[in-house]
């Protein structure tokens, strides 16, 4: 750890001394928020299955810090879609996104919800999540591994370290 410069040089050397740290506001903001994503439980299809599967005692994805599926949006900021989406369910995902709290975030899981999926290509599935919410990350595949859910999870953490300031100015 270098030493913080000043006109005087005390400062840096005191700081160093006593065992200060010094860091953007925005930067420990996010890493905090990379580190405890809160998803939410919204499976429709065979992709819910392998997104249980990251949550039991094998793939542990409590090591990433998102370890606690909630059951309500106003606690949830990571919305993983995992499988299809019908043209009735549209509006109710849709409901549910504009509940949870800002920062949000999106996991489209699988081909189905990344795409519509060419076996699912009619007018009652939605071709794509993304026509609905804004898509932050695509976890491919049919249906995509815990594995793969495992590194888009990594992947959204990567974005959220790197996003912006926590405060916008007016």
């Amino acid at each position: 750890m270098g030493v913080v410069k000043t006109v005087d040089g005390k400062l840096g050397t005191q700081l160093q001394n006593q065992g200060f740290l010094l860091a953007k506001l925005d930067d420990i903001v996010n890493e905090i928020r990379a580190n405890s994503i809160w998803p939410l439980t919204f499976g429709l299809a065979c992709c819910a299955i392998e997104m249980m599967a990251v949550a039991a005692s094998r793939y542990d994805v409590a090591r990433f810090g998102a370890e606690v599926f909630r059951a309500s949006p106003r606690q949830a900021d990571l919305m993983i879609v995992a499988g299809r989406v019908a043209q009735k369910m549209a509006p109710v995902l849709r409901q549910i996104y504009d509940q949870m709290p800002e920062p949000k975030y999106v996991i489209a899981m699988g081909a189905c919800a990344s795409t519509g999926n060419g076996i699912f290509n009619n007018y009652a599935i939605v071709q794509g999540v993304d026509e609905l919410v804004p898509v932050d990350v695509y976890v491919p595949g049919c249906p995509p591994r815990p594995e793969s859910l495992i590194y888009g999870i990594l992947q959204l953490q990567k974005k959220i370290r790197k996003s912006g300031k926590i405060l916008e100015e007016k």
